[in-house]
């Protein structure tokens, strides 16, 4: 498999690269990312239960018993592509 394979095989399915994207300035909660993303719940639960699994973010323990989710260092690590990916998507966006 490349390298970019394995890449995909974390980040590419459907929402995950969006999520990782919210999480890059601060964690947020699961309500959140919800709202924000538009994403459905059902979704978004896989999705962060597979980029959990991967070691991309972690959940972190609020008051309520509720949870965050934050980026580790390796989805911190994600930053540079996300942005050369997001300047990539508004160029194509032109005319």
């Amino acid at each position: 498999m490349s390298d970019l394979a394995a890449a995909l095989e974390v980040l590419g399915a459907r929402w995950a690269l969006l999520i990782v994207e919210q999480l890059l300035d601060e964690p947020q909660r699961y309500s959140d990312l919800q709202r924000t993303l538009g994403v459905p719940t059902n979704m978004l639960a896989t999705r962060l239960r597979e980029l959990e699994a991967a070691g991309v973010l972690s959940r972190l323990p609020l008051k309520h018993n509720t949870r965050a989710y934050a980026l580790t260092d390796r989805g911190l690590a994600l930053r540079d592509a996300i942005v050369a990916l997001s300047s990539w998507g508004a160029q194509e966006a032109r005319p």
